[in-house]
């Protein structure tokens, strides 16, 4: 059915219009993001970029192309991918769910605790990296190769206009902006809030005309798109869900490539994760200082709080591994990461105490 569904889109790609010319350099990295040049996309690609140019003496050119020049969503980015167009590109799990439907397990929620597990968790070789780029490999006829999975806006965070919320029932009854899709509606409606469906571009007067009330938000989003200006006025960092970003690449174009080049492109998609992972750190520090300067309630869950969540989330992880084609593998393979991310990192934290 996947593999059906890729074909497709990657025919109506080609009818849309004609291969990109090719570059003079000998090898050319056409790489996309649909996002702009102030996110953490952008910051990766250029430290992307950087490495693989200078690493390669000049032999790899990478091309950047920010924004929908190329592609504008992500079916149409996967389906470039595919065909060759689009050499890499950076798609969210949202984004990517109609083709890979179980990447969803990144919106799973509370299952890595925090920075440090979600980076080891996600890191190349982990046993959940390796089954993700196994099905998405088999899902697409082995057309597409995942490279890595980094961060794009830190975590995600109950935000509403009406009250502080500590605790799940306090999200009862809010009208909780999500995208169209199953997992995050599922999820809202555990919780006991409504979720309710509204284009990204349409959130801000809907938070001004009541339509919605909440939103499952970074904090960098929520003030890049000035959120509180339309009543956006109190945030909860229980930190459900890691805005996972998962970066692309042609197999095709990836394994035509010297085995010593092969490895200057691995390595940059390293250093593009770890810029990934750096940078919402650092602008989320400005962004929480903004929205507590202007007025803005932001409340830290106790342990307690936050266990009252996740039990309160555990019909979603039913849901998930029953409904979804490949949740069931998704979920066991993150869940057994998290669990060897956790062991060591007890370790480490243990050894750094004595």
């Amino acid at each position: 059915m996947l593999k059906g569904t890729l074909k497709s889109l990657m025919v109506a790609t080609l009818l849309v219009g004609a291969p990109l010319a090719a570059s003079a350099a000998d090898i050319t990295l056409r790489a996309t993001a649909n996002s702009n040049e102030n996110d953490e996309d952008y910051d990766g690609l250029v430290v992307f970029k950087n490495h693989v140019e200078q690493a390669s003496n000049g032999a790899i050119e990478v091309e950047l192309f920010i924004g929908t020049q190329l592609c504008s969503n992500g079916s149409e980015c996967l389906a470039g991918v595919a065909d060759g167009n689009i050499d890499v590109v950076i798609q969210t799990s949202g984004g990517t769910a109609n083709i890979f439907p179980f990447v969803q397990v990144l919106d799973l929620p509370y299952l890595m605790a925090d920075d440090r597990v979600a980076e080891a968790a996600l890191a190349n070789g982990s046993p959940f990296i390796t089954k993700m780029q196994e099905m998405v490999k088999e899902a697409s006829g082995g057309a597409v190769r995942l490279m890595t999975i980094g961060n794009t806006g830190g975590w995600r965070n109950f935000a509403n206009t009406k009250r502080r919320v500590q605790k799940p029932e306090d999200l009862a009854g809010l009208k909780i902006r999500t995208v169209v899709a199953d997992l995050p509606q599922e999820l809202v409606r555990a919780l006991g809030a409504a979720p309710t469906p509204i284009p990204w571009p349409e959130l801000f007067t809907s938070f001004q005309t009541g339509v919605v009330e909440g939103s499952k938000n970074g904090i960098t989003d929520i003030m890049s798109m000035k959120f509180p200006d339309a009543g956006l006025q109190y945030v909860t960092l229980d930190g459900h869900a890691y805005m996972g970003a998962l970066w692309f690449m042609n197999n095709e174009k990836y394994m035509s490539l010297p085995e010593d080049m092969r490895r200057v492109v691995s390595d940059g998609f390293y250093a593009l994760q770890q810029a990934t992972f750096a940078s919402p750190k650092r602008k989320s520090i400005q962004a929480y200082q903004d929205f507590a300067s202007g007025g803005g309630d932001i409340y830290v869950p106790t342990p307690e709080e936050k266990a009252a969540f996740k039990e309160a989330a555990q019909p979603v992880y039913d849901w998930f591994k029953q409904n979804v084609d490949g949740g069931a593998d998704a979920f066991d393979a993150l869940t057994a990461a998290v669990a060897e991310a956790e062991a060591e990192l007890n370790a480490v934290r243990a050894a750094d105490l004595n």
